[in-house]
């Protein structure tokens, strides 16, 4: 099992208590960001786009345990950024233990190693690695040269130390379906508890705007991955949003299931688009217009959308809203998806791994080396 039990029924209990008292718009997982500056530079992420004075910013720990409170949900995603650059992470990671929130902190590892002995080994905290494949793909995405060794090298000390670790992988056009299913296979010999998986979605700030996938591509690369999987491989999401993923299931976007808090306050309508903030969470669930959002809105931003941070909570819903929805998920917790028609998409040639054209990747990776040097001298 890719999760704990004690987190599993916390979910499923939750689910059904905000069902059972007829509440349409619920949260599932709080995306609570406590600063945009990074060590990093991804060609295909914006956050380290903000000008310095925003990326000096940090939520307190008690401007996190406020919103955390205010918003109720069980689990709680902290990305970025690189959170471990906060200099309370460890705070704000134990007060939110004390609530009993199970937490994924998001990290590149670059600082895991160094900044492991603040924390100490819980149920309730999951260090979420991101790794975006082999090794070749991997420095790629990130253009850093040798940020794969740093990240796995991270993985392995916090596993040895009796942390739980997750891998947080984002799958852009170009991938290598044959080289992904093989880092599967590397993350499992790790001993991570499990992974988790999403296509890239076209950040406006992005430097790299060429490789984000449409929806159609999306299904064919997750059908080719995911079909004919291996029986050792587990996932640290819902396999009825995997199927999502496939094109196996038809699911609406839920913007609400994953509400983001950060520096600027709740974000409206998503952690991937910004139209707007405001104060409080229930402004957010009052004030924004959720009908102008998802792909049936015809909202162009939202055509090409399928990330987990729309997707999953809804297919979470569906799962534990009927008896149907819960033998769907039994029965894909053991379906293997033999294929053989994706098997032979295996057998296509592989796409070079090159850098996409008007992207010079040693300026970014030099401008984010001089922006993290000066940001954090202040």
């Amino acid at each position: 099992m890719a999760v704990p039990v004690s987190q599993m029924w916390t979910v499923v209990t939750y689910v059904l208590k905000q069902q059972w008292a007829g509440r349409k718009q619920y949260p599932f997982v709080l995306m609570l960001e406590p600063l945009f500056r990074c060590n990093l530079a991804c060609a295909g992420c914006g956050k380290i786009q903000y000008p310095a004075h925003v990326l000096k910013m940090n939520l307190s720990p008690e401007d996190c345990f406020r919103a955390v409170d205010e918003c109720g949900a069980p689990m709680v995603s902290i990305p970025g950024g690189e959170p471990l650059m906060h200099p309370e992470i460890d705070k704000i990671v134990e007060g939110l233990v004390a609530r009993k929130k199970y937490i994924y902190l998001c990290t590149n590892a670059l600082l895991l190693k160094e900044k492991l002995h603040l924390f100490k080994p819980s149920k309730y905290l999951s260090f979420s690695v991101h790794v975006d494949g082999q090794k070749e793909h991997h420095d790629f995405s990130v253009c850093k040269e040798g940020g794969y060794e740093q990240a796995i090298e991270g993985i392995r000390v916090a596993v040895e130390a009796g942390f739980r670790v997750t891998t947080n992988t984002t799958l852009f056009d170009g991938a290598d379906p044959k080289s992904v299913r093989s880092f599967f296979d590397e993350m499992m010999d790790l001993g991570v508890e499990g992974m988790m998986l999403s296509p890239g979605y076209s950040y406006d700030k992005a430097p790299d705007q060429q490789h984000f996938l449409g929806r159609g591509r999306t299904r064919r690369l997750f059908r080719s991955i995911l079909s004919n999987r291996k029986a050792s491989w587990k996932f640290n999401m819902s396999p009825l949003f995997l199927e999502f993923l496939m094109g196996k299931r038809h699911y609406v976007c839920t913007p609400w299931g994953m509400p983001t808090y950060n520096v600027f306050g709740w974000q409206k309508p998503c952690y991937l688009l910004q139209d707007g903030y405001t104060d409080t969470f229930a402004e957010l669930l009052a004030e924004t217009k959720w009908e102008d959002y998802g792909t049936e809105s015809g909202n162009p931003k939202c055509a090409n959308c399928m990330v987990h941070s729309g997707y999953e909570a809804t297919a979470v819903s569906h799962q534990f809203g009927s008896w149907k929805g819960f033998f769907e998920l039994v029965r894909a917790n053991f379906a293997l998806y033999r294929d053989p028609e994706a098997a032979k998409l295996l057998e296509e040639p592989v796409k070079p791994v090159h850098a996409p054209a008007g992207l010079v990747q040693l300026t970014l990776k030099t401008e984010a080396k001089h922006a993290t040097s000066e940001l954090a001298s202040h």
